[in-house]
């Protein structure tokens, strides 16, 4: 999407048309082109007002009911912060008492409007026209926030307090990066910022290595409904003191039963590795990127499989919000003729195969087993004590 088609739906014959437009249904997406076109509405407009139609549609996952009043460019959706978690940011930068924030690779806006919500005045920056143009119209409620089309790193920074940094993550071949020292801003942009600033956030992958984080800066892996979504590092006002290493546990957003949960590196026990007990533990992603799966067997009363392997085991069901629970049924030594038979004589015809610490393709496996039959099963492909082994599982109520 060009700033050409972005102008068109900002004329007032384009934004009518857009709000016209009912939810995006990609069967039907060709018939309701058609009809506009000989309603006389241009080409260039009907085609600009679908695709926002269809952005607002997959974008509300991530803005709720927000996003049927947004612009968007599929770039810039994907990389969006969801609001929730965006919240969560805002809040970092309200505590600290950072009154005027920039948001650095501000995107279509998520975190500008976050910390607009919380009453911080922003200073919105954006590389990409296009995306400057989008999100000076998602922005368009909250005077205290203004956009920039500038560079992030040349951009004047005088009379800001903190600034939060969202860099493209992405290379030229579309390729994700987990590097953050290879983002736009880099991670030393970053690191240099932090000396001049207070209060820094940075937005990086999940995936990044433990070891890439900086000395004296706290990082936090977030999960949203057991995905995990992102990872952020928070330096000087904005991390917390004693906490290396946090994970965030959020529910879905219709999931009003469910509070947030978090864990740190706060006191981590030691865990120990031990035999299969009646109960296997599955962490949640983001304790798992956090590497505090012994907070977790803590917690539980349990131990590990293995010690390099990410699953607890114990010998009673303990809830908790930060794994999965699964009564293990059964445990034996992996090998195809053993398992085969296992699935044969119990008649299973459906299984969810779940592995750790195991090269075993599953769809390979799968095809190899010749399931048949009507029942259904759960096995974990993993190691105990030191051997491959099957976990025959069911799933357990959280």
């Amino acid at each position: 999407m060009d700033l050409t088609a972005i102008g068109t739906l900002l004329t007032p014959e384009g934004w009518a048309l857009l709000e016209s437009l009912s939810d995006y249904d990609e069967s039907r997406a060709m018939a309701v082109g058609e009809r506009l076109r000989r309603e006389g509405h241009p080409a260039p407009l009907v085609a600009a007002a679908l695709t926002q139609a269809r952005l607002r549609t997959r974008a509300r996952a991530k803005f709720g009911p927000f996003a049927a009043t947004m612009l968007f460019t599929p770039e810039g959706l994907e990389q969006a912060t969801r609001l929730t978690v965006a919240a969560r940011h805002a809040q970092r930068f309200s505590a600290a008492g950072i009154s005027r924030v920039a948001d650095l690779g501000c995107g279509v806006g998520s975190d500008s409007m976050a910390l607009a919500t919380f009453d911080r005045e922003v200073v919105a920056v954006e590389k990409d026209d296009v995306t400057a143009a989008v999100a000076t119209m998602n922005l368009r409620h909250w005077p205290e926030a203004t956009v920039r089309c500038e560079d992030a790193t040349t951009t004047d920074l005088r009379g800001v307090g903190g600034a939060f940094v969202d860099p493209a993550r992405r290379n030229a071949s579309g390729r994700r990066l987990l590097d953050p020292r290879a983002g736009s801003p880099s991670l030393e942009f970053v690191l240099a910022l932090a000396g001049r600033l207070p209060a820094v956030g940075l937005k990086t992958a999940p995936g990044i290595p433990h070891h890439l984080v900086p000395d004296g800066v706290e990082a936090q892996w977030v999960s949203v409904a057991g995905d995990v979504v992102e990872a952020s590092l928070w330096f000087g006002l904005l991390g917390r003191e004693g906490v290396r290493r946090a994970a965030l546990v959020l529910p879905a957003d219709d999931d009003a039963a469910t509070g947030p949960v978090e864990l740190t590196d706060a006191g981590m026990p030691q865990a120990e590795a031990g035999p299969v007990g009646s109960v296997l533990y599955e962490p949640d992603g983001a304790v798992i990127r956090a590497g505090l799966v012994g907070q977790v067997a803590a917690a539980v009363n349990g131990r590990l499989l293995d010690r390099t392997i990410a699953y607890v085991t114990a010998d009673r069901v303990l809830p908790t919000p930060f794994a999965r629970a699964y009564a293990v049924e059964d445990v034996f030594g992996f090998q195809l003729k053993t398992l085969r038979t296992w699935l044969r004589d119990r008649g299973i015809g459906r299984l969810t195969i779940k592995k750790r610490g195991t090269a075993v393709d599953p769809d390979q496996l799968r095809r190899q087993l010749r399931l048949m039959g009507n029942a259904e099963a759960t096995i974990v492909l993993t190691r105990v004590a030191g051997r491959q082994s099957v976990l025959a599982v069911r799933p357990l109520g959280r």
